[in-house]
């Protein structure tokens, strides 16, 4: 495999990476590189293959078919090297409950091998940095769920890893500890940190440098999150009206209407032309007995663009691969 990761740009380059489980193929050639640094948001649903990526990266699990390599080195024959070099969060990430948490960050710089005359000052570092010095003497047990990560993120950090590989590290936490847990994201990427974060949320999507969408084991497009919601190729007509869902059956009716997806309180209707779909949608709503609580033209959502991706194929209705 041939790689310009020797300039520099490139913290992961792959090509054709394909994992099997069996007949089940989980990562399915995939083609991905990320830039150093960025945060890469690797998006899709349980089963679209981003575990097993990740895995493969971190050296854990060996790849099938095709390569990858991390900071230059190839996965499969320099995987030690590779561990090294990153640092891997699992979505069960070990910390030890019986231990504090300094106790725990000490564990990792073992694990590590961080010097001895460098541990107490990276360890105050990591514990002002994720604000868990007031806790460093409270039990990994007892903490909250958005600390728990953050002592994880903290662990995974000890030996100053060139690439964090992330594997849905807010899963289960409060959306204010999940906010928290993005803000020290963003810190460590102004410091020159690359972040491979694997997520379900849409909503992560748009704090990523750039986003993979994945489903099936494959990668349907990469690309800014303003350049996917640019590269969407139908409009968007917000429509509040209840209940939603005989709202959306009779939406889904109205000339010019093809499709109708719950967003939040309202519903997002995929139209060619959102001007001369109102009215349509107004007689559509109103002849099934409902009143339109509000309609309007709004922009295009990361989910929007992943529902484009996931529909069927049809003339006009892919989003196309972004640079």
């Amino acid at each position: 495999m041939k790689s310009d990761l020797t300039s520099g740009e490139w913290a992961v380059e792959t090509e054709h990476l394909t994992r099997s489980f069996g007949d089940v193929r989980a990562v399915d050639r995939l083609e991905l590189r990320v830039r150093r640094p960025e945060i890469m948001g690797l998006v899709g649903p349980d089963g679209a293959g981003k575990t097993t990526t990740l895995r493969m990266l971190a050296g854990i699990l060996l790849p099938s078919a095709g390569s990858a390599l991390v900071l230059g080195y190839d996965v499969v024959h320099r995987a030690e090297e590779v561990k090294a070099h990153i640092g891997y969060m699992s979505q069960r990430f070990s910390l030890y409950a019986d231990l504090s948490v300094e106790e725990n960050l000490a564990f990792f710089a073992d694990v590590y091998r961080v010097p001895r005359g460098e541990r107490e000052a990276r360890m105050a570092e990591l514990l002002d940095f994720a604000r868990l010095t007031p806790f460093r003497r409270r039990r990994a047990e007892f903490l909250s769920g958005g600390m728990k990560q953050k002592l994880a993120l903290a662990c995974t950090l000890i030996h100053r890893p060139q690439l964090l590989l992330l594997d849905e590290p807010t899963t289960g936490v409060d959306p204010v500890a999940r906010r928290e847990f993005w803000s020290i994201l963003y810190r460590l990427l102004t410091q020159g940190q690359t972040i491979v974060v694997s997520t379900p949320y849409m909503d992560e999507a748009e704090r990523c440098s750039r986003v993979g969408f994945m489903a099936a084991g494959q990668l349907l497009t990469v690309g800014t999150p303003n350049e996917l919601k640019a590269a969407y190729p139908h409009q968007i007509l917000e429509l509040r009206a209840r209940p939603a869902d005989l709202a959306a059956a009779a939406a889904r009716t109205a000339a010019g209407v093809r499709d109708a997806q719950l967003f939040g309180e309202a519903l997002h209707l995929v139209v060619e032309d959102a001007r001369a779909a109102q009215g349509p949608v107004r007689d559509a709503v109103a002849a099934a007995g409902l009143e339109v609580l509000s309609l309007r033209p709004v922009g295009a959502t990361m989910e929007d663009v992943f529902m484009a991706l996931l529909r069927s194929p049809s003339p006009g209705d892919t989003v196309p691969r972004a640079p």
